[in-house]
């Protein structure tokens, strides 16, 4: 899923749930922010490629002709 997709509470809680991140404001006070969804997604710049491709996340569109990285077995 592209980053730039996300929602405010969805990549509020990639951040602070899967990556760890520490020291977000509440989301109570972001979410209805201008600059909450921004400042939430420069925090997935800090993070590594592999780290965001290993949770199913990419900074572009996936090429639908491209294979997926990590294809769901059927």
């Amino acid at each position: 899923m592209p980053i730039v997709e996300l929602g405010v509470a969805e990549a509020y809680e990639l951040l602070s749930g899967r990556f760890g991140i520490v020291g977000l404001p509440p989301l109570e006070a972001i979410e209805n922010e201008d600059w909450g969804r921004d400042f939430l997604l420069s925090r997935f710049q800090e993070l590594p490629a592999q780290a965001l491709a290993e949770a199913g996340l990419s900074w572009d569109d996936p090429d639908p002709d491209e294979p997926a990285v990590n294809p769901s077995p059927i």
